[in-house]
């Protein structure tokens, strides 16, 4: 498990929800854009969802709730479920995390230039780290009880 994000991390993601509710779709469908230049990660996506704007607005919005709860994680673990669920259906493994956060942080930048300091994606790092170590842990816990 990963060490507690800081109180000042937990601030600074917070700070970002306005920024998130307005600009979450735009952050997300840039991310997905950097993300796809890899063919075998985009592979891992159903792109129907993505064309008809289903997958961005579902991201958006699970990267707004984890921002506005980022204290309160006890919140998100129905939503966590949910999430490491459709990872493990889609096979989605832990070296695809990486590929995730280096499209994620420069798509932050893209979208909210300036505003998006390096303080911002500092903490925006952190914390998406600190959550794919949770989802990464639990979904190794499916795919056990999967293969059992």
């Amino acid at each position: 498990m990963s060490k507690p994000l800081s109180p000042e991390t937990m601030a600074l993601v917070k700070a970002t929800a306005p920024a998130l509710q307005q600009h979450g779709v735009e952050i997300t469908t840039r991310m997905y854009q950097r993300l796809f230049v890899d063919p075998e990660i985009k592979a891992l996506f159903d792109m129907a969802a993505h064309e008809s704007g289903a997958q961005p607005k579902r991201l958006a919005a699970a990267i707004l709730a984890f921002a506005q709860n980022v204290d309160k994680l006890d919140v998100l673990k129905p939503a966590i479920e949910r999430i490491a669920a459709r990872h493990v259906e889609t096979h989605i493994k832990p070296e695809h995390y990486p590929a995730v956060a280096n499209a994620l942080l420069p798509a932050i930048r893209d979208i909210l230039g300036e505003a998006a300091t390096d303080e911002i994606l500092n903490a925006w790092g952190e914390a998406y780290w600190f959550l794919a170590d949770i989802l990464i842990n639990r979904e190794a816990q499916l795919y056990q009880t999967e293969a059992a």
